[in-house]
């Protein structure tokens, strides 16, 4: 399948001299939900700004489904729509009258209905008449969103969509998210918050100074680089792991009534059996046990930190 988007060997170096993204390598499939995970600085902001056509790339080539972004910049843009970090827009405007501006910007002909749906599903139609200036700051992002969907975009780019957000309208922006995908527009967010791209994203790819160091499907991602660990809660409490114990690798829990074990669920053998048998022989007996899986923060967190 051709993808909607094919970044090759885009790189960026800014006139101070500062490398903002080193030979980035990327395609996005249609019609998926592809997050990027980064610190702040990582490049981000800067590879979404390219592929927009805001920042010029230093080297490399962009398509967009399969238009040249640089020789077919206007055509490009026609069917991107992108909500910007900032919460900057028109805040003496009206929200009807804002979100119909952006579609005549890109050379829409007028659409009414078209407006009142987009309001609608971001529950915006009891504030089209209101200005921008009195609406709170998640409904502030939500007109964001119906600016960049006002011209019927095939892609959507989300920089940092539920930044300031609370938690009740981030779910309600994650169901938003979910919905736009069901209707063929293939979305793309940077986010901070790790579960937003463990809830929503179908890929995860990760950068950081620079780099893309990993793109893969997230639940191919969290199989492979997830680890499980089996909390065993003693008896008795220890002041430190047995020498009889120390081939299993656990860590002891401050106060001494832990131990972690953690294990790789696709060994052959997970280590749980020899453990408790080794337990039982040294005479250390256990309450209760407990596993838990890896988070998508977790492997983000040790992936990061790998690079450093």
């Amino acid at each position: 399948m051709t993808p909607v988007i094919s970044v090759k060997d885009v790189n960026k170096t800014y006139a101070s001299g500062h490398v903002a993204l080193k030979t980035i390598n990327l395609d996005i499939r249609e019609k998926e939900i592809f997050a990027l995970l980064g610190p702040n600085g990582a490049g981000k902001t800067t590879l979404i700004s390219i592929i927009c056509g805001i920042v010029n790339p230093t080297g490399g080539t962009i398509h967009v489904n399969g238009l040249d972004i640089a020789r077919d910049y206007r055509a490009v843009r026609s069917i991107i729509g992108l909500v910007p970090q900032e919460l900057s827009t028109d805040m003496f405007e009206p929200v009807w009258s804002t979100v119909s501006f952006s579609r005549g910007l890109f050379g829409k002909k007028p659409n009414p209905a078209y407006v009142e749906k987009v309001l609608r599903d971001l529950s915006l139609w009891d504030k089209k008449d209101s200005r921008i200036m009195t609406l709170s700051g998640g409904m502030k992002r939500r007109v964001l969103i119906a600016k960049a969907l006002a011209h019927e975009p095939r892609i959507l780019f989300l920089d940092e969509p539920t930044a300031g957000v609370d938690v009740e309208l981030r779910k309600d922006m994650w169901q938003i998210v979910r919905g736009l995908r069901e209707s063929g527009v293939t979305v793309i967010l940077t986010t901070h918050y790790i579960e937003e791209a463990e809830e929503m994203a179908d890929r995860v790819g990760v950068i950081a100074n620079g780099e893309l160091i990993l793109v893969q499907e997230k639940t191919e991602l969290m199989r492979k680089l997830g680890k499980k660990q089996l909390t065993v809660e003693l008896q008795k409490p220890l002041t430190e792991v047995p020498s009889r114990l120390a081939a299993h690798a656990l860590e002891l829990a401050p106060g001494g009534h832990t131990l972690v074990f953690t294990y790789d669920t696709q060994a052959e053998r997970t280590g749980i059996t020899a453990l408790l048998n080794d337990m039982r022989e040294a005479g250390i007996g256990f309450k209760d046990l407990a596993t838990s899986q890896s988070s998508l923060e977790d492997i983000f967190v040790d992936l990061v930190r790998q690079t450093k």
